[in-house]
């Protein structure tokens, strides 16, 4: 039974849906988040609040003696436990709040990376493809912080070519362990990890992922990288000198690894998102304050205009990107619900569940990497000189960022699996890409009159069917022009996920904005509604520009003529006053001092 027959979203099937995208009750929302899930959140500020921040400066400087501790408190509280089982010691909490916890440690800066990596890509292999006996040896301390977890693929000559790992795994005459030889680059958390996800090939030629644990013999530890960021997290190379790795701590099956990894980067991808909207949310608090405080030509920065234009972009940005990452939440939770997480063969359904929305959790990780990086740079700009300076903590936000369009493959590899993937889905009939195109095909050869918005929302709605119907001109004039070589066409693809990132985008901002107001009305919902309109119109022109690159080398002469007139007539639109809009945006944020929807 698919999905859909369930009841359940396929992923990728926003770029497919219809002008206002699916049921807005259906999505989940922050104005949706329970109480307990507000005190989940409470509790992770808390706790950065009051065990990390006074210890800041020190865990920069990298004490593992010091992070460790603090690691074992964060598992003590049960923040380390949150995707872990009851039945297996965890706390086994919805997506939601594990996305809630993600956020809110974003704050811990280096600490909250050292967390990220050992509750999601360091423990979540076993959660989701461990034995039970694998479960009961190393989950328990793993969710207390007894034991602390890295993930190893990473290799000095194989990166986003994670296949291309030269690590071996060769398997003892009597079958009782495997050997392992090789070495892993970039491991965070190898200072002090106990428990290590490495991937080797089992006799050179079966990539698979085996639990190695610190004491055994032949495993050491190289040297901390001097990093330009994330400077309080460990990061070093893992020496692995003839490791015999006992049978039983396979993961999985020899000649699977690669599906264990790419599922666990799935969800690292996601969790890197919710860490980019936390730190977007402290960088606007920062900046704002500071714009308060900045006095220049006898008044704070604050009032002049261009500061506030600096304050409502980064809003907009990181709302946007809140929308996303917890609609995205609220779908791997619809996803997972009736599963039994302690059950026989539980883990890989769960994995199965989460890897349906592959597509979504790239878009995720590309947009948050991105707008953080915007929201920090800005930030630093309204810091002016002083955003220079270390002791200014905008000045580490922008440093810490720039690893992140890095981590958990590059926003280049996701660039190319965002289209790639739903090409896939749609020839395997997974998703009616096809025949969304073909009727397309005729529908745009039909006049196109102009059109009146009065209400609320009205245009941004249609401007999102617009850009989805310009997705698939542009895609269907792709896969017919290259098709099997269309993998080739990297610059091509490229701009067909950034339309889908927009897409995905718009369409969750959209979505909140009319959930909140029916919910809310339009006196509470006006925040929200600014920041839509604005992010809408902002990014339609994007997909414009994208799509006449696209369209130009695609075609030429007479057929690239028609094609820009079709695209002309997806393309009209009433401008707005965003002038206006972002200096409604910007003056409570100035006067709260803090992101506000």
């Amino acid at each position: 039974m698919s999905q859909a027959t369930q009841g359940k979203v396929p992923g990728g099937s926003f770029i497919l849906e219809g002008a206002g995208g699916p049921d807005f009750s259906r999505i989940v929302t922050p104005e949706d988040f329970t109480e307990e899930q507000r005190m989940i959140a409470e509790t992770t500020e808390d706790f950065v609040e009051k065990e990390i921040a006074p210890h800041d400066e020190a865990i920069e400087k990298l004490s593992y003696e010091l992070t460790v501790r603090k690691l074992r408190a964060a598992g003590e509280l049960g923040l380390l436990g949150a995707d872990v089982p009851e039945v297996y010691g965890g706390l086994g909490l919805d997506k939601v709040s594990s996305t809630l916890i993600n956020e809110r440690l974003a704050k811990a800066s280096s600490f909250a990376l050292s967390v990220g990596a050992h509750v999601g890509i360091g423990t979540l292999p076993i959660v989701y493809f461990g034995t039970p006996e694998q479960k009961r040896k190393y989950l328990p301390d793993l969710a207390n912080g007894r034991k602390l977890a890295a993930y190893c693929l990473t290799e000095p000559s194989s990166g986003s070519d994670a296949q291309g790992a030269k690590t071996t795994a060769m398997p003892s005459g009597d079958g009782r362990h495997y050997v392992l030889n090789g070495s892993k680059q970039f491991i965070t958390n190898a200072g002090f990890a106990d428990v290590f996800i490495v991937y080797a090939k089992v006799n050179g030629e079966q990539f698979s992922t085996f639990i190695v644990e610190r004491g055994m013999p032949g495993v050491s530890v190289g040297p901390e990288e001097k990093k330009m960021g994330i400077k309080g997290s460990s990061t070093c190379p893992l020496i692995l000198e003839d490791v015999k790795v006992p049978a039983e701590n396979l993961l999985w099956e020899v000649g699977r690894g690669h599906l264990i990894a790419f599922n666990i980067l799935n969800i690292g991808r996601f969790k890197l998102a919710a860490g980019t909207l936390g730190a977007c949310k402290e960088t606007i608090a920062l900046s704002a304050r500071y714009a308060n405080e900045r006095q220049q030509f006898g008044r704070p920065i604050s009032s002049f205009p261009l500061i506030g234009k600096k304050l409502a972009d980064m809003a907009i940005r990181t709302y946007a990107l809140e929308s996303m990452v917890y609609r995205t939440a609220g779908l791997f939770d619809e996803g997972l619900a009736g599963l039994n997480p302690g059950g026989e063969g539980s883990g890989l359904a769960s994995a199965k569940a989460i890897a349906e929305y592959q597509i979504e959790c790239s878009i995720n990780k590309v947009f948050g990497s991105e707008a953080l990086d915007f929201v920090a740079d800005e930030g630093v700009q309204i810091h002016g000189g002083y955003g220079y300076i270390q002791e200014y903590a905008v000045e580490r936000i922008y440093r810490d960022s720039r690893i992140n369009r890095i981590f958990e493959g590059t926003n280049e590899i996701n660039r190319l699996l965002i289209p790639g993937t739903l090409i896939k889905r749609g020839l395997k009939g997974e998703l009616p890409l096809l025949e969304k195109a073909t009727a397309l095909q005729a529908e745009l050869m039909e006049p196109m009159p102009a059109r009146s918005f009065e209400d609320t929302l009205e245009q941004e709605e249609h401007l999102l069917s617009m850009a989805k119907k310009i997705f698939l001109m542009v895609g269907a004039g792709a896969v017919q022009r290259y098709q099997t070589k269309l993998e080739q066409e990297q610059e091509l693809l490229a701009g067909l996920a950034d339309m889908m990132i927009s897409v995905y985008a718009m369409e969750s901002a959209l979505l909140r904005a009319r959930k909140l107001l029916s919910s809310a009305g339009e006196e509470k919902a006006s925040r929200a509604v600014a920041m839509t309109t604005a992010f809408v119109h902002e990014q339609f022109a994007l997909v414009e520009g994208w799509a006449k690159e696209a369209l130009a080398s695609l075609a030429e002469g007479d057929v690239l003529r028609t094609q820009l007139s079709v695209l002309k007539k997806l393309t009209r639109v009433a401008p707005v006053n965003l002038t206006k809009l972002k200096r409604g945006i910007a003056a409570p944020i100035i006067a709260g001092e803090k992101y506000i929807v």
